[in-house]
């Protein structure tokens, strides 16, 4: 009994519930970072990244390669999820700003840092996510395009716009 009967694990079919685990174990850490981004709020981050996937691996089966990447397709799925919860969170109180620890950080580093949520504050929702998007998550301009349904040069070019209205706020405000 020399001969091998099971076709090696490189050649087997991938099935839906591999292809997930690999989106998973890839787009986790930039799908919680892109919700803490958005949300400003770690907790609030750590709901909608579960929400995110949990609904992802539902619909798992229904993935569609011919409208984009599995990674886009997710980060609509997170997009959605965290716009749920902003929209959740309309209508409760809001915070008059977000709790900060400047006592771990230097004084410049603080001082930096104070200037950079203040200038994120002032973007609005889409601004916001579009930084989200672009430095939390780390996606490319094409990926960013597809979750937003836009042309690839033009969320370019409203990246480009918002980053830069934050370093002139920024550059303003040291």
């Amino acid at each position: 009994m020399s001969e091998t009967l099971v076709a090696p694990a490189t050649t087997a079919p991938r099935d839906a519930d591999t292809a997930f685990d690999e989106l998973y174990r890839s787009s986790r850490d930039d799908v919680y970072a892109y919700a803490a981004g958005l949300l400003r709020d770690r907790a609030a981050a750590e709901d909608v990244t579960a929400t995110a996937f949990e609904r992802a691996y539902r619909k798992r089966s229904r993935f569609d390669p011919s409208r984009g990447n599995r990674r886009a397709w997710l980060f609509g799925i997170a997009r959605n999820a965290a716009l749920d919860e902003l929209r959740r969170r309309s209508r409760q109180a809001k915070l008059v700003s977000d709790p900060i620890d400047a006592t771990s950080l230097d004084a410049e580093r603080s001082e930096r840092r104070l200037v950079l949520v203040d200038a994120l504050g002032r973007l609005d929702g889409s601004e916001r996510e579009l930084i989200a998007l672009k430095f939390f998550a780390g996606l490319a301009n094409a990926e960013i395009a597809a979750v937003l349904k836009i042309s690839e040069s033009n969320a370019g070019t409203k990246l480009h716009r918002v980053v830069a209205k934050l370093r002139e706020v920024c550059d303003g405000a040291l």
